[in-house]
Order: structure tokens, then sequence, then C-alpha cells
């Protein structure tokens, strides 16, 4: 009977031992449940937030399939480009402009003193000294003239005579006309330099717009030949894209033309095709299109390389920036704010501070310009704030906070 008691002890105590290990194994499994289900959560205090950079955006419609993808550059027509330059030689005095400067037409960018100017000026001074001479030689020729022509109807003898004052006259009056013509065409020049009694010459802006280049400093000698400022208005500025051959029928006058430049933040840049080449470029096999700039005030100067989107379609979908995808075990996701308490529930509860962010698969689609076609796999509440700069920091703060949880366990 001994024997049996101790028995019944022991099988008691092992029976204790089994309950309390199942209870064990089951509490581990409720929190690895809990933990389970905060898979796909992430929280960042605000400074955090800030110093990743993270942006907030929202899905955007955007055709990125019927399209056709185009490179090209930013130009301007000859018309807003200007190179200044003078009329004659002289040497410079005074610049009043530096490069990048604004100017207005008319303003001046520099003065100049030209012994030519001068010359030009004694020309026409000589010149208008002999045109009152001959003006006067006229005068008597026209008196002697009528005097003759009453005698030579009287007199054979007197008749050659006339003939001479006639020939005289007519020479003068031709002399007075060259000289006349002579005189316009230094004034002409003379204007040029504005006031033709000035000793100092002003240089003035042909066109509005940004000095690019100044080629003079003071005491500089200038020519004719020589360009000295150029000046560019950005204000007209298009786009000229190379569309290829096999594409070039369904491009038309009036089609939608997007591109993004990386220095603008990426800022989407919308055009409108006002002209199609009708030559090829050289030996590329591609025409060049030329698009308008509807938004002209981003800052855009000639040369900036582009790769555009023309919209030949409308099929618009819902697009994220490229940076709103991160990619985890074999799956794309995106990541939304989560909305959280901010006020304690009950009094002694530490009020949450921190940003909560839920990560959501998504299937992604046709790539162009820096977005994504995406479409979530899982319902996202409505005015939900989308991560759309910052998915990557957030997704590596997740694996690198589940890789130590991991190694905890």
């Amino acid at each position: 009977m001994k024997i049996n008691h101790q028995y019944k002890f022991l099988l008691v105590i092992f029976s204790l031992f089994l309950f309390v290990s199942c209870n064990k194994k089951a509490a581990e499994t409720v929190t690895e449940e809990e933990h389970h289900d905060e898979t796909g959560v992430v929280e960042l205090t605000p400074m955090q937030v800030k110093s990743a950079q993270i942006v907030f955006g929202i899905f955007e419609k955007k055709n990125l399939s019927e399209v056709i993808t185009a490179n090209g550059y930013t130009k301007l027509p000859p018309q807003n480009q200007a190179d200044v330059s003078v009329f004659l030689g002289g040497i410079i005095k005074t610049i009043a402009v530096i490069e990048g400067q604004f100017v207005k037409k008319g303003q001046t960018l520099a003065t100049f003193q030209s012994m030519e100017f001068n010359n030009i000026r004694l020309a026409k001074a000589k010149l208008t000294e002999e045109l009152q001479q001959a003006k006067v030689s006229k005068d008597f020729l026209e008196l002697e003239f009528a005097r003759q022509k009453e005698l030579s109807d009287e007199n054979v003898t007197a008749k050659k005579t006339f003939q001479k004052i006639n020939t005289e006259l007519e020479t003068i009056k031709n002399k007075i006309k060259n000289t006349e013509n002579q005189i316009i065409i230094l004034d002409q020049n003379l204007s040029l330099g504005g006031n033709d009694n000035a000793s100092i010459l002003s240089i003035v802006a042909p066109i509005s717009g940004y000095i690019t280049e100044v080629k003079v400093k003071i005491g500089s000698s200038i020519s004719a030949n020589n360009t000295l400022f150029s000046i560019v208005d950005n204000s007209k500025m298009h786009v000229d894209l190379l569309v290829y051959e096999k594409d070039l029928f369904r491009i038309k006058v009036g089609q939608s033309v997007r591109f993004v430049l990386t220095n603008q933040g990426n800022q989407e840049i919308i055009g409108r095709i006002f002209s199609v080449g009708k030559a090829f470029q050289n030996e590329s096999k591609s025409v060049a299109v030329h698009a308008a700039i509807n938004n002209s005030t981003i800052g855009l100067i000639p040369g900036m390389y582009v790769n555009a989107l023309i919209d030949i379609g409308k099929n618009d979908v819902e697009t994220l920036p490229i940076d709103a995808i991160a990619k985890a075990e074999g799956k794309e996701f995106i990541f939304i704010q989560e909305e959280h308490d901010e006020e304690p529930k009950s009094k002694g509860q530490e009020v949450d501070t921190g940003v909560h962010f839920k990560r959501i698969e998504v299937k992604t689609g046709t790539t162009q310009l820096g977005f994504v076609q995406v479409t979530p796999l899982q319902e996202i509440p409505a005015g939900a704030k989308i991560v759309a700069k910052g998915a990557y920091y957030l997704q590596s703060t997740m694996s690198n906070s589940e890789g130590g949880d991991e190694h905890n366990h």
C-alpha cells in the first residue's frame, strides 16, 4: 500500500508538470501570434520621420500605356536669342551688366569711344557743306537756264549756250541727289550710336532677357565682327523631340507631352505639340517634333536633355512615384500612415507620440517617368496618407526590427 501511495504521488507530480508545460507553450504561441499581428507595422519618432525625409502623397491618375517615349532637348527660337555687337570699332569705356543679370530691351549694356564714329561725323559735315554749295549752284543755274531759254528762241547762236547751261543744271541736280543719299546713309550709321553729337556711344540690349556671356573688359578693343554680349529670353522655351519613323504616323499636332527634370524635384512638366518636322534628322531616321511648354516659369535653360512621353491615347491608371514602392519577400508594398490616439485612454497612461506606418501589399504595372501603376491588394482607408518617398527606409527599419525579434526569441 505504501508503494501505491508513492506511485500516485509521482503520477500527480508528473501530471502537474505536463499541465504547466502545456500552458507555457500556449502562452508562447499567443505571444507569437500577437507579434505576427503586429507584422507590417512600423513606428518612428517625429524626429526619425524628419531625418528620413519621408514625403506623403496620394494616388494620381496618369496615362502610362498609350504613350510614345521620345528623347530631346529644350530649345529657344532664334527670335529669343541675341548676340550683341557694334557697327564699328572702338574702345570699351564702361560695362554696366554682369552674367546672369536680367536686362530690358534698349537698356545700356556698355559704352565705348570710337574714332570711326568721329570720322563718320566729319564725313557727314563735309557732305552737308558740299550739298549747300551744290544747292546754291543749282539756284543760279536755274535762273540762267530760264534766261538762256528765252534767248535761244530768238537767236540760233544762243542755243548752244542754252544746251550747255541745261547740261550743267542736270549735273548739279544729280550731284545734290547723290550727296543727299550719302548723308542719309551716314545718318543711319550715326543713329546706331544714339546721339550723333556724343563722343561716348552706348551699346544697348536688342531684346529683353538674361545676360549669358560678357566677352569684353574695360579698355577692350572691339570691332564690328566681335560678339560682345549674349542674351537669351527663356520665356518662349520649347522642346524638340526626336520621334522615329515607326511611330511618326501616330504623332499629331495638339497631343499632350509630359516630361520630368530631376533638378526640378521630379516636377512633371506639361507641353503640347505645335509642329511636326517634314524631314529626317541626319541619318537617324527620326523626325523633330516641336512642343510648346505650358508651365514656362520653372527655370528651364536651352540644351537640357529630356525624356518625354507623348500621349497618343487616354488610358489613365492609378499611379505613385517609384520611391513609394518597397520590395521584400518577393512581394511589393507601400506604406500608409496609421491614425492613433494622441490622448491617453485612462489616467496615468502615457501619450503615444510615435508615427505609425502600416505596410500594404500592392501589385505594380507600367513604369514611366518616375511613376508606376499601382493596384492595392488590401483595402486602403479613404483619405489615407501614402508614403510617396521613404518606403525603402521604412522597409529596412521593419526588417531590422523583425530580425532583432527573431534573434531574441
